[in-house]
């Protein structure tokens, strides 16, 4: 009897097991849906979504209500070329009607502040000088609070708006769009003059750039004592015109100083110097403002080594897939396709 119950018990223990995987099997799919369906939902566009959150009517909300100040780039933000990106006069008008303070932080140096202001109101923003902060005013800057000799002079690789903003600060400077047309001839023996009393050499956009200018820039920094490599930001492109992206300042500074086998001091962003010079200029903290811009290695590493919020907008020169492709190892705090989505998130 024993003997029976014994093989009954293990006939038994077989029965249940099988029952178990039955159930196990029948189970299965159903899981497996479920785990496709949670991995679909973690993917935009077929790739992983990035650890940091899309803007949503709740994050628009929250993130108006914790800052006093946004800070926005330039080209692929409010414009692309001298074309306005759509909605950007209804985004700024809102966010001035609820006492937002709202500044403009650019690394394109073409321009001086007294110009870009001139261009904002070309395209319908009023927006004042003070309320500008450009890589080439941070140039200017950056000698004047680091006592730059009098008796020196500057040498420009770049355009007008360096040129303006060194002369507004009291300094003697040339290059500039002048030298766009000057050539050398490589002949024998032939030996290059430059002018010895340059003390800092300031490499920006410059689309005037050519072998002269190279040639220039590299005997003063390398024969000059002490003379000073300025650069104003090394992006590698920009949007110059609404219809494409062109090369970058960080172009003309990576080919001087290969020249001069030498790294610049970087005015620009994401240099913390602009936010130092910013707030001695307003009564803000950084904490308290958000950076908006459409570069992760300049805007929106400038807003987080300055301890900022971040808005990284899809309109310029980041796409979503770039924000996603693996590679990356900056993510700002929200991201969304243009300024614009605040406005229509906040009235929802």
């Amino acid at each position: 009897m024993s003997r029976y119950f014994a093989k009954s018990s293990k006939w038994l223990a077989l029965d249940l097991l099988r029952l178990m995987q039955s159930r196990s099997s029948r189970k299965r799919p159903a899981e497996k849906r479920a785990a496709a369906e949670k991995e679909e939902a973690a993917m935009v566009n077929g790739l992983p979504t990035p650890p940091c959150g899309l803007l949503t009517a709740d994050a628009a909300r929250s993130l108006v209500d914790s800052v006093d100040a946004f800070l926005f780039d330039c080209d692929g933000v409010i414009w692309k070329g001298d074309k306005l990106i759509e909605g950007v006069p209804e985004t700024m008008e809102l966010l001035r009607k609820m006492g937002k303070k709202l500044v403009f932080v650019t690394n394109n140096s073409r321009k001086s502040r007294r110009q870009y202001s001139k261009k904002f109101r070309s395209l319908g923003l009023e927006v004042t000088e003070e309320e500008i902060f450009t890589s080439s005013f941070a140039a200017a800057m950056f000698l004047k609070l680091n006592n730059f000799p009098p008796e020196k002079k500057v040498y420009v690789v770049g355009e007008d708006g360096i040129l303006e903003e060194l002369k507004l600060a009291g300094f003697e400077c040339f290059g500039g769009p002048e030298d766009g047309k000057k050539n050398i001839k490589l002949e024998a023996d032939f030996y290059f003059e430059h002018d010895k009393s340059v003390g800092a050499v300031v490499v920006g956009l410059d689309q005037y750039f050519n072998y002269y200018k190279m040639q220039y820039a590299r005997i003063c920094i390398s024969e000059n004592p002490g003379c000073l490599f300025i650069a104003t930001n090394r992006d590698p492109t920009g949007h110059m015109t609404s219809a494409q992206e062109w090369p970058g300042a960080g172009t003309m500074v990576a080919a001087v100083s290969c020249s001069v086998q030498k790294e610049p001091i970087v005015v620009g962003k994401p240099s913390t110097f602009l936010m130092d010079f910013l707030l001695k200029s307003f009564s803000l903290e950084t904490s308290r403002m958000c950076m908006v811009g459409d570069r992760l290695d300049t805007d929106i590493l400038f807003g987080q080594s300055t301890g900022c919020k971040t808005l990284l907008v899809l309109s310029g020169c980041t796409s979503l897939p770039e924000l996603q492709d693996a590679s990356n190892n900056i993510y700002p705090d929200l991201y969304t396709n243009s300024v614009y989505d605040l406005v229509e998130l906040l009235q929802k």
